[in-house]
C-alpha cells in the first residue's frame, strides 16, 4: 500500500510539541498571577487540580480559550507557535483560519488533550497530513511559517 508523500512543510510534529509546552508555560505563569490575585480555595479531599478559587479558575479557563481562539484565529499563531516557527492555516486557502475555525480547533482540544495531549500526538503521527482531530474538524493545517 502506498501513501501520499508528506510535504516537508507539514512535518512539524516536534515543533508542535515544543509549542504546546511553551504555551503551557504561559498558562502556568498566568495561573500563578491569578492565584496571587484571587487567592486559593481549600479542598477537604486534597484532590484540587488548581489552587485557584472557583472564580479564578473560571477566569483562567476564559483566558486559555480566548488565547487560542484569538491568537490562532486572527494571527494563525500562539506565542509557542511563533517561537517554534509554525502557524495554523486554512487548508483551502492557506491563509489565517479565522475565529470560527479557531473555535472548532479549541473545542476539540478537550479530546486531543486527553492524557497530556497523547491522543493528539498519536493522531498526528497516524494521519497522512500530520493533523490532530481539531485540525481535521476545522479544516486547518499546521505548517512551517
Amino acid at each position: 500500500m502506498t501513501y501520499p508523500a508528506i510535504s516537508p512543510n507539514v512535518k512539524v510534529t516536534g515543533r508542535r510539541v515544543v509549542a504546546t509546552l511553551l504555551d503551557g508555560v504561559i498558562f502556568g505563569i498566568v495561573s500563578s498571577i491569578f492565584t496571587a490575585l484571587f487567592g486559593t480555595s481549600s479542598s477537604s479531599s486534597g484532590m484540587a487540580f488548581t489552587r485557584l478559587s472557583t472564580g479564578g479558575s473560571a477566569l483562567l479557563l476564559v483566558f486559555v480559550v480566548l488565547y487560542y481562539v484569538l491568537m490562532e484565529g486572527l494571527a494563525g499563531r500562539t506565542v509557542g507557535k511563533m517561537i517554534t516557527g509554525i502557524r495554523v492555516v486554512d487548508e483551502a486557502t492557506g491563509g489565517t483560519p479565522g475565529v470560527g475555525q479557531a473555535v472548532l480547533r479549541t473545542v476539540l482540544r478537550l479530546i486531543d488533550g486527553i492524557f497530556g495531549y497523547l491522543v493528539a500526538f498519536i493522531v498526528v503521527l497516524a494521519s497522512d497530513r500530520r493533523r490532530r482531530l481539531g485540525d481535521m474538524v476545522a479544516k486547518t493545517q499546521v505548517v512551517r511559517a
